[in-house]
């Protein structure tokens, strides 16, 4: 009998990262190509999941015997979804939501079995960010850190040093909940 490949549907280097931290290594990596618009009207916590559910599902295709896990981080303030950061406009505008308040970062996590079988959980975080004043936005934008980071910025790096609090999964803010893909991973035979 021959062990099932496990593919993460992501091309994250920090959910590949995450994963090999728990010793649960993907053998292959291939990134579902999807349009990530959110729906009208659509929560952030419904988006993360369906997203998360959409690349799994697109990868399944063409690997129906594999294992295969979607994931999806969102940062939100109340219901609106702050978009990953690719220059430094958007960067910015991400840094002026969060300065001085609390928002929430929400990551979806599905895992398709080989018999089409899907298992998903949503994760939600709640962050806190001290006020940001110009200069720590100037120096945090002139560290590039931030691009392509869902709501501007990566709590594992320099911007750890304004966080004020985080209530739950520190993993899932950095881009995948380990507890949950562990426990999803686990039920399906992958992990101990």
């Amino acid at each position: 009998m021959t062990a099932i490949s496990f593919i993460l549907a992501s091309a994250s280097p920090r959910r590949k990262s995450l994963l090999e931290q728990i010793g649960a290594a993907p053998d292959k990596i291939i990134a579902a190509e999807l349009d990530e618009t959110p729906c009208s009207g659509e929560l952030p916590r419904d988006y993360a999941l369906r997203l998360a559910c959409e690349k799994a599902m697109a990868v399944a295709t063409d690997h129906p015997e594999a294992m295969i896990m979607g994931a999806d981080t969102v940062v939100a303030c109340g219901r609106r979804i702050l978009p990953k950061a690719e220059d430094e406009k958007t960067a910015r505008a991400c840094l002026a939501l969060i300065s001085g308040r609390g928002h929430r970062v929400y990551s979806g996590v599905a895992l398709v079995a080989p018999d089409g079988s899907i298992r998903t959980r949503t994760v939600e975080t709640r962050v806190k960010v001290r006020r940001l004043d110009s200069a720590a936005v100037d120096d945090y934008i002139a560290s590039g850190e931030w691009r392509g980071k869902a709501g501007g910025y990566a709590i594992q790096g320099l911007f750890a040093k304004h966080i004020q609090s985080i209530v739950g999964s520190y993993s899932n803010v950095v881009g995948l909940p380990l507890y949950e893909a562990s426990n999803l991973l686990s039920g399906a035979g992958r992990v101990k």
